[in-house]
């Protein structure tokens, strides 16, 4: 009888989708970091190649008790899944993992993405928009870098690329700091509360966008700046015309759906959360319900949604009723432990 070779067959049965989690991530990191680099290496790794800070102070990733895998599961303490992804791209990008650990490492990376989520980053934000319009050009159409020519002091502009791991309200508060001009011997949480007047301003006096802006806010409290910051009156589409220039023109009005977003949140490079407060001008003219309203409404959330987006609508009329800000604070909860 010949030998018959199951482990040879069974090498090439097609392998079960591998479980995206933050446990499956940080293992299948771990064993791409240890079996690829020396002890001394991986020091030079994640302080030199990485740049990752190390969050001990009473001991350095050099004593000797520490073994590699203590290593990286210090500087890793504490990440959720987000951070873990964002570091798994970064080993598949910049490090020389190989062979099968390189091919575990980018099929959990597929089958995250294959989670949804928008597939191209993100270039641009023009948000916090506090007065009219501004009027944007291409200054550079092939790069799509644009430049405010008219009434850019009403409104705010990121143009830096979105970290993979979502953009925190640290990241902003660094990014506000630089625009404004602040020295770095003034404390974050100074710089912090001078862009979050500057977000708040951007509601005016709609006292149920400030519910729900306050509500998130308070998760701020104590210094936690590391989490995905709520950013107010952003630009979804953006049609240079006016109405008011459309309607002399002989137009119907914007061919564009609902400009700008109430709030936007990103959790990752790819995981948009659209939040939308809706008074009754998004579904009626007056006291009378509008069917036309209504239907553009849901119309282009179907489209943020088949585009990769999450949205979520708060009626005005709830924000409004008692125990408002305890049911607003109870979402943001629930919403930050699903993006884990």
């Amino acid at each position: 009888m010949s030998d018959f070779n199951f482990e040879a067959i069974r090498a090439d049965f097609p392998k079960a989708p591998t479980k995206v989690s933050s446990r499956t991530f940080r293992s299948a990191i771990e064993e791409a970091l240890i079996h690829t680099y020396t002890r001394s290496d991986l020091e030079m790794v994640f302080a030199e190649e990485l740049r990752l800070p190390w969050p001990e102070t009473e001991q350095q990733p050099t004593h000797a008790d520490y073994s590699k895998r203590d290593v990286i599961k210090t500087y890793t303490a504490g990440w959720g899944l987000p951070q873990l992804v964002a570091l798994a791209r970064r080993i598949v990008a910049e490090l020389e993992v190989t062979g099968g650990l390189l091919a575990d490492l980018n099929a959990l990376l597929a089958e995250y993405d294959r989670g949804g989520g928008v597939g191209t980053p993100a270039k641009n934000l023009i948000f916090a928009a506090n007065g009219p319009k501004p009027e944007l050009v291409l200054r550079d159409a092939v790069n799509n870098d644009i430049e405010i020519v008219r009434n850019g002091e009403y409104c705010l502009i990121y143009g830096q690329p979105i970290p993979a791991d979502g953009l925190t309200f640290s990241n902003l508060i660094e990014w506000w700091r630089e625009h404004e001009g602040f020295e770095y011997t003034i404390p974050a949480r100074d710089v912090g509360m001078h862009l979050h007047n500057r977000l708040r301003a951007s509601l005016g006096n709609n006292m149920v966008e400030l519910r729900i802006f306050d509500a998130y806010a308070a998760r701020y409290k104590d210094g936690q700046f590391d989490i995905p910051a709520l950013i107010p009156q952003v630009y979804l589409h953006f049609d240079p015309a006016t109405q008011s220039a459309r309607r002399s023109a002989g137009q119907s009005g914007s061919p564009l759906a609902r400009q700008r977003m109430d709030f936007l949140i990103l959790f990752s490079s790819r995981h948009r959360v659209v939040l939308e407060v809706d008074g009754k001008q998004h579904y009626s003219n007056g006291d009378t319900a509008s069917p036309a309203l209504y239907s553009e409404m849901v119309s282009e959330d179907r489209r943020l949604r088949l585009a990769g987006y999450e949205v979520y609508r708060f009626g005005g009329a709830e924000l409004m009723k008692d125990g408002a800000e305890k049911m607003v604070a109870e979402f943001f909860d629930q919403l930050a432990a699903r993006m884990r």
